[in-house]
């Protein structure tokens, strides 16, 4: 069962990818579809295994690497972990894999496209099943290489190549960082097999760092520990990938990819490989505490600094994809409070409405003609009404709204952070509600300004404005009903009193166990009751009285600038790295290249023989007289010679 779910979507891809052009775009499509529907479906089965008779496995497939001391083999692991992981991949990209069916439908390329989905579901299904980092590694490459491929599909498009390449090399610096983590385990453990290193880790947990540098590593006056040391390299790589803050630049580019590739990699399940890498490994970060506090201040950071951005944007999946960032800052202050299960629960509540709401602004571009400024949309929610009706589904789980899946996620992470007890804790909750508030305006001004008000796209006639195929609805109902019910059924399974419950079993360890008593009310109601007043403050603010928000953002042009231009950090990046780069680059290239090697190295040479043999040349002229000269000047150098000698 576990082979077949790995290895349907890698079929899939190579059928679609090789055989395209023979088999058609429709058998194509339906064959990709059926594969990692399959996949899909073997996934819930094995989450019910897990669920109900605590199901463990360890599937190796064969042996990869053996030499020396390494032995790295390439298996299936299935525990608590994985199972939720593989639920999330495999339905959502089935889902999406549907869905694009219908919104693929126009495209030249479609066997291509469904191609690189399945070949990049195929990839994150062998990260979730590793059991040991370097086939996490080859994972977590491959994730980044289909990435690469499917952000810049429409390939002609010069801004989605750039997008494209801007995710791939920013994507690089964590990945960087991540490998010498994987080489600093290897180096301090003798082996890169999650079990034996975990093994390890309370041995080792207070080693210091200098057999690796030759010297104490202190900075800021902390003194750094070895599990520290790996810690960090771990979680900035991480951070590339989950596209927290400062490595956070290339996601919202990305949103120049197809839009069912933004709902299946930069919602649900890529983005989400950061979070599944520091839980996976808790019980290595369980004996870092510093490294828990920076984690927890990142996530509360990238939180914030996403949803401020969000506020101000105008292009529809760009809104979304701040919101994604902004959730999975959620996500990483929790890891970093030691609420493991909770990142986990909110990874996995968030992945049915985050993809809902990706898929939605995908039926509404597709409606709109391609057309992603909310400014040029509005009024169309009786022309649109399923979307309407499924996009509101997802916002009110995204902002929170009280029984709907976000609001058992969100809360439980604001309520753990705050019963940590300490000041990071306290600070991740406040700065939590915060943000929840600004999640909650951003999310309603981008359905009032969508659906709501006046007609404003001069392009195209409203009557022109028609409902999505029902290949496109079916999936969207689907993600709204898990959007519904994932948090109400799903609650006492992962975040329940029981914090040391049968479910996660050895699959998360909580070093220092989590609270079980009551926070306060104030922490319990505070989001549900600013997510609700929202609602109508949002309304009046984006439909009734446009004036205020015109107002504001006028009267506060330099905050609305430093806003709109994302706090300036792809300018500051452009000045720090790019430019000098390029500078640099340019004084390497005209100056040792061209003006040093080329010039007295290929070029040189070359250009010496050209003068010669065009010096030569003159002789050829068909004189006797020359040619005589020429032999009696051979003559005497050859008589030289001889006499020298």
């Amino acid at each position: 069962m576990e082979y077949t779910l790995v290895f349907s979507p890698l079929l899939g891809a190579i059928m679609s990818g090789f055989f395209g052009r023979y088999i058609g775009d429709r058998n194509s499509e339906i064959i990709t579809s059926l594969l990692v529907s399959i996949s899909a479906l073997l996934s819930l089965i094995i989450f019910k295994e897990v669920v109900l008779y605590n199901y463990e496995n360890n599937l190796v497939i064969f042996n990869w690497i053996s030499s020396g001391t390494l032995n790295v083999n390439w298996s299936i692991k299935v525990d608590a972990v994985s199972s939720v992981m593989l639920v999330v991949v495999c339905l959502i990209s089935s889902l999406v894999h549907i869905y694009s069916i219908g919104y693929m439908s126009h495209d030249p390329h479609k066997t291509r496209f469904m191609a690189f989905l399945s070949l990049f579901t195929f990839a994150m299904l062998i990260l979730v099943t590793s059991d040991n980092f370097l086939q996490l590694f080859f994972g977590w490459e491959g994730v980044g290489l289909c990435s690469y491929f499917l952000i810049g599909f429409w390939f002609k498009k010069e801004s989605a190549n750039a997008a494209a390449i801007k995710a791939f090399l920013v994507n690089r610096v964590g990945d960087l960082a991540f490998a010498l983590g994987i080489f600093l385990i290897f180096y301090l453990f003798g082996t890169v097999n999650y079990d034996e290193v975990f093994k390890q880790i309370p041995s080792v947990a207070n080693a210091d760092v200098t057999p690796f540098l030759n010297r104490k590593l202190v900075y800021l006056g902390v003194n750094f520990k070895a599990i520290d040391l790996i810690c960090i390299l771990l979680f900035i790589g991480a951070m590339g990938k989950s596209a927290q803050f400062l490595l956070h630049t290339w996601l919202p580019d990305a949103m120049e990819g197809p839009t069912p590739v933004s709902a299946l990699i930069h919602a649900a399940t890529m983005v989400t490989a950061g979070v599944f890498l520091i839980v996976r490994c808790s019980p290595i970060f369980e004996y870092s505490q510093l490294v828990l506090n920076i984690i927890c201040l990142v996530g509360i950071t990238t939180a914030f600094f996403a949803a401020t951005v969000a506020l101000v944007q105008n292009d529809i999946k760009k809104i979304i994809a701040y919101s994604t960032c902004s959730q999975l800052g959620y996500m990483f202050f929790a890891a970093g409070v030691g609420a493991y299960n909770a990142a986990m629960f909110h990874l996995f509540t968030h992945a049915f409405f985050k993809a809902l709401l990706f898929l939605g602004s995908g039926s509404v571009i597709h409606s709109f003609k391609e057309e992603q400024d909310i400014r040029n949309m509005g009024g169309v929610w009786k022309k649109l009404p399923y979307t309407w009706i499924l996009m509101i589904i997802g916002t009110l789980a995204l902002t929170g709204f009280p029984f709907l899946s976000g609001y058992y996620s969100k809360d439980a992470i604001i309520e753990f952070a705050y019963m940590r007890g300490n000041s990071f804790g306290y600070w991740a909750a406040l700065i939590g509600i915060f943000t929840a508030l600004l999640t909650a305006i951003y999310s309603w001004r981008l359905i009032f300004k969508t659906f709501h008000g006046s007609y404003e796209n001069k392009n195209l006639k409203l009557e022109s404005i028609h409902e999505s195929s029902y290949v496109m609805i079916i999936p969207l109902i689907v993600l709204g009903i898990g959007s519904i019910f994932a948090g109400f059924l799903f609650k006492e399974l992962f975040i329940g009193a029981n914090i040391d419950s049968d479910f996660w079993q050895n699959s998360i360890k909580f070093l220092n166990p989590l609270s079980t008593d009551h926070p306060p009310l104030s922490i319990v109601y505070s989001t549900p009751i600013l997510v609700v007043l929202s609602i109508p403050i949002s309304y009046y603010l984006f439909v009734k009285n446009r004036k205020i928000t015109n107002w504001l953002a006028n009267e506060n042009k330099p905050i609305y600038n430093f806003l709109i231009n994302k706090w300036y950090f792809d300018e500051l990046y452009d000045y720090l790295f790019v430019k000098p780069s390029k500078q640099l680059g340019n004084f390497f290239w005209k100056n040792i290249d061209l003006k040093t090697i080329d010039r007295f190295g290929p070029d040189g040479i070359s250009n010496f023989i050209t003068k010669l043999s065009n010096n030569a040349v003159k002789f050829q002229s068909g004189y006797i007289y020359k040619y005589a000269y020429i032999m009696l000047l051979g003559f005497s150098a050859l008589l030289t010679y001889l006499i020298i000698i």
